[in-house]
């Protein structure tokens, strides 16, 4: 099994820490975010992970080598220019046979889900891709007013809202990557709408296990609990 990771990104909500250090190479306790991904992959039976570079390429490079030190076997495809989400699939499509299914993931993304399941649960609906989802809640810090014609009918003190969301993960069929375009940004949002206009329903596959995407420094000692708290068998 192949896994794509993108690991170039520029980290900017996270400054000033990622000024000298890329994002996935931030320590999530006493390992980086990357190799606790690099770990899961490993125990989940993938064999090949390519990384898409850009920020700080040498230092992830520096940090991951040949991955042999987890059992994987590491490559990497570097973005000269920010491809976007999914941008970099363009990079490794001499490497994916077009029925074959490989994990990309973004390289800021803890979670148990069961990475394997994930994939094989894809293979066997047989869509060009799915899309992992989880559940954000949104809780507004103010009332929300119903209005109508300038009067008040309704007031709802501090609401809750909940979404479906895209986790960061998603299971591609070799032959999707036919839709990304070599050499300038593409989103997985672009290549949903690529797909859904060729006829191609986009699948979806809701992520139940611990999720947790890094965006802010409080995240760090979140996730740090989270997993602590996590019985060890739920992977």
């Amino acid at each position: 099994m192949k896994a794509i990771l993108l690991v170039g990104g520029l980290g900017t909500r996270l400054r000033p820490l990622t000024f000298s250090i890329p994002k996935p190479l931030l320590p999530v306790g006493e390992k980086p975010i990357l190799q606790l991904i690099l770990e899961q992959l490993a125990a989940g039976g993938f064999q090949r992970v390519y990384l898409a570079t850009g920020y700080h390429a040498e230092l992830v490079r520096a940090f991951c080598g040949d991955g042999s030190r987890w059992n994987l076997d590491v490559s990497y495809v570097h973005e000269d220019q920010p491809l976007g989400t999914a941008g970099p699939l363009a990079l490794v499509r001499d490497q994916v046979a077009p029925d074959e299914y490989v994990l990309l993931m973004n390289g800021d993304i803890l979670t148990r889900l069961d990475l394997r399941r994930f994939l094989t649960s894809a293979r066997e609906s047989g869509r060009e891709l799915t899309v992992g989802y989880t559940t954000h809640t949104y809780r507004s810090p103010f009332g929300v007013l119903t209005l109508e014609n300038g009067v008040v009918r309704e007031i709802v003190e501090k609401p809750v809202q909940e979404y479906w969301v895209s986790a960061g993960i998603y299971a591609v069929r070799g032959s999707a990557l036919a839709w990304v375009p070599d050499g300038r940004p593409f989103t997985v949002p672009d290549l949903i709408r690529a797909l859904t206009a060729s006829g191609k329903p986009v699948g979806a596959y809701h992520i139940r296990e611990i999720w947790m995407g890094l965006e802010q420094i409080d995240d760090f000692q979140a996730a740090v609990r989270a997993l602590d708290a996590a019985p060890k068998g739920d992977s």
